[in-house]
């Protein structure tokens, strides 16, 4: 046996030693490198992430404040339903993504599993309804009206029901008291969405994913003080989701409760007087068409005259604003924005534009006193208006002879106020204008508020349009191409026009201020602006900024009133404002355009002041306008596709007065006055918060016997615009 030497075998083992060494090393100093990394480097970052892994927060949405009318009538409040809830993120993570769950569920809830299926998907653009638009993340509401015993089933059996909830929750209701649905004033709620979160997150009103928010009307307006501060509660759990722990507790504060200018009894009456003057006028016929009257459309609004406050406010055609209440369903949300519907989610108060017809005709007579022209000369009312070999015709062609303003403004006389639109157009310099044109007629109009919104806190308030010069100039830059590419010497009647406006679309021309001095051409108002102008003249000359919101109360009981704020005076002065109230007088006094529809008013007890007005649209049948007002209230109304003004809208509107002043149609007291003067008092709150609701009744609408007194008897005389 061969003995090897020591020395042979010493720098081997010596090298691999060494080898072993710096391994060894270097995994210590790698696991040591990595440890500073996670512990000191980015320790914080790792200990909020693990501590964030094991809280849990629970989210109790506050109960959402009432709506009020102006003496304590809920208009929207909650009630307390049974609802069931899907989680999404649960579903989600099922092998099937949730079906079988959520097939069985439709069987407890007496549903079809495709129904159950769409309620739980996100909306996005190519989504159809029913469908999710709020945070993926918050529980689906599925249905708002389980039973006792579909709710117990659910909750007796969470192994076959994984991420379905059902309890008691607070829904929003809208009770539509005495038949006020009040609709497009209150607006609907449906759930916040991710950006609205991320808009809202360092605000001091954040949302939370559980929220539903306003999304049109004072919903939306006054969303913030109606939502209040959910309940958050936050607990420390194990990996094994048992809580060890609560961290955190932010209470929550339920929302406040919103007082309305609105009385639901006078909303109940203006509701139906516009449903149903729209329904009686579709079955007359228009001589100019030859057809039945459409009356597709229309809007009255009843307003304080010293305050700008509405007190009802009603809009053709109307929804339910119910059917928004836990998701809308694909039929509900068809029918409410779609074109054979007429859009009924808009509020045609602050968002219909039309012509104003003669009811402009009390800012062309102010306009024509502002230029100079004395309210009690004689201008002649003829029977037409000839310009430059085009004859307007005065209405019904019928003329008067000499007259006064005022008594323009009694029998609605175009031709006066053609003459004078006519005048300042020439003197301003016609179509090459002068640098200092006052263009009295155009300022007059911006100056009574047209043009611009009214400041009213309802969302989405339309402009309407008063087409001035700079208008005209704007209007053809975008539209010019447009018009010379349809446009055509000697075409039909639009290509005609389209290859004038092309040519010579930007020029005011005369007839343009001729037809702006009766309210026609491109004139658009709305009848919120309307309203707001003749409270003014009623008031002395103040526009108010109408409003909706009356008071804020927090549920401690805390009141904050929501006062009248002016944005302007009339362009007159005193005596004019003086003038054109008793001009506006005349109109319904024996020989005035609105007299056959108010005979036998107390005008001794109840001054009463009114103008008619009938707006052409090309294409279209002639839209209804009546604009009034007493010491203390205004109404105005339209109807679009209606006829005139005092024919389509003058029943409506008196039978509004009369609910609220308690007359009868000849005039007499019948003692059942819903609200003869302004409601000065806020609704009474008790030192718990709650306020008393006095009960309302539906309205009884007059009797076809109430309706034809003797002193109307006969028929209406010939002029009536």
């Amino acid at each position: 046996m061969t003995n090897i030497p020591e020395t042979g075998r010493t720098p081997r083992v010596q090298i691999r030693l060494v080898i072993i060494q710096v391994l060894v090393f270097s995994l210590l100093f790698t696991l040591g490198g990595r440890l500073w990394y996670l512990q000191i480097r980015n320790g914080h970052e790792y200990a909020d992430v693990a501590r964030s892994n094991h809280v849990q927060r629970v989210v109790q949405p506050a109960v959402r404040g009432s709506v009020l009318d102006a003496r304590g009538v809920p208009l929207a409040d909650n009630e307390t339903r049974l609802v069931v809830s899907a989680s999404r993120t649960e579903l989600m993570r099922m092998k099937d993504k949730g079906k079988a769950v959520l097939t069985r569920l439709a069987g407890v809830l007496d549903m079809k599993p495709q129904d159950v299926m769409d309620k739980v998907r996100l909306c996005d653009s190519k989504t159809p309804k029913p469908c999710w638009n709020g945070s993926p993340y918050q529980p689906i509401p599925v249905t708002l009206e389980a039973t006792t015993q579909q709710a117990l089933t659910i909750r007796e059996r969470p192994e076959d029901f994984p991420g379905i909830t059902a309890e008691p929750t607070a829904v929003r209701r809208y009770p539509a008291p005495g038949g006020a649905r009040t609709a497009q004033v209150l607006g609907y709620l449906s759930p916040v969405t991710d950006d609205e979160i991320q808009k809202a997150k360092d605000t001091d009103s954040p949302h939370l994913r559980s929220d539903q928010v306003g999304r049109s009307g004072i919903e939306r307006t006054y969303d913030k003080q109606l939502r209040g501060k959910a309940q958050v509660t936050s607990y420390e759990v194990d990996n094994l989701g048992r809580v060890m722990d609560q961290t955190k507790s932010d209470p929550g504060v339920a929302g406040s409760t919103l007082v309305t200018s609105i009385d639901a009894r006078v909303q109940a009456v203006a509701e139906y007087e516009l449903a149903q003057a729209m329904k009686v006028v579709r079955n007359e016929t228009d001589n100019i068409t030859g057809r039945k009257y459409e009356a597709d459309s229309g809007a009255v609004v009843v307003m304080e005259t010293k305050t700008g406050r509405v007190v009802a406010m009603a809009s053709q055609p109307d929804y339910d604003p119910n059917a928004w209440v836990g998701g809308i369903s694909g039929q509900d949300y068809a029918n409410l924005t779609s074109k054979n519907s007429n859009y009924p989610l808009l509020n045609r108060a602050i968002q219909g534009q039309a012509p104003a017809g003669s009811i402009f005709k009390v800012v062309s007579a102010s306009a024509a006193v502002r230029a100079g022209h004395d309210f009690d000369d004689k201008y002649n009312c003829s029977a037409s208006y000839n310009m430059g070999g085009r004859s307007f015709a005065n209405f019904e062609s019928k003329g008067h002879g000499p007259i006064t303003l005022g008594e323009a403004l009694k029998y609605s006389c175009n031709t006066v106020f053609y003459a004078l639109g006519h005048q300042e157009w020439q003197r301003d310099g016609g179509l090459e204008p002068k640098k200092d044109a006052h263009d009295w007629f155009y300022r007059t109009a911006r100056e009574f508020g047209l043009g611009s919104e009214t400041g009213i806190d309802l969302p989405n308030e339309v402009t309407g349009r008063i087409p001035d010069r700079q208008w005209k100039k704007s209007f053809w830059e975008a539209n010019k191409d447009a018009w010379c590419k349809q446009g055509k010497k000697g075409g039909t009647y639009v290509e005609q026009i389209a290859y004038e406006s092309c040519l010579e679309g930007n020029q005011l021309k005369a007839y343009d201020s001729i037809n702006f001095a009766i309210g026609q051409g491109d004139v658009l108002v709305t009848p919120i602006q309307m309203a707001t102008a003749y409270s003014a003249i009623s008031n002395g000359g103040t526009l108010y900024n109408p409003t909706v919101g009356k008071a804020v109360i927090s549920p401690e009981g805390r009141i904050e009133e929501i006062q009248p704020q002016a944005h302007g005076k009339l362009p007159i002065d005193a005596k004019t404002v003086r003038d054109l109230d008793k001009g506006l007088r005349s109109v319904v006094e024996p020989g005035g355009t609105a007299a056959w529809r108010f005979g036998g008013w107390p005008l001794d007890r109840i001054p009463l002041r009114a103008k008619t007005g009938t707006a052409q649209v090309y294409g279209k049948q002639t839209t209804s306008w009546l604009a009034t007002y007493t010491d203390d209230f205004t109404i105005v109304m339209t109807i679009s596709q209606a006829g005139t003004g005092s024919g389509a809208s003058g029943p409506a509107v008196r039978n509004i007065y009369n609910a609220m002043y308690g007359l009868t149609m000849d005039g007499k007291d019948n003692g059942k006055a819903l609200l003869p003067k302004p409601q000065a008092q806020l609704p009474t709150v008790h030192p718990d918060g709650t306020i008393d609701a006095p009960e309302i009744k539906p309205y009884v609408p007059p009797s076809p016997e109430e309706l034809a007194p003797p002193a109307l008897a006969g028929p209406p005389p010939l002029r009536h615009d």
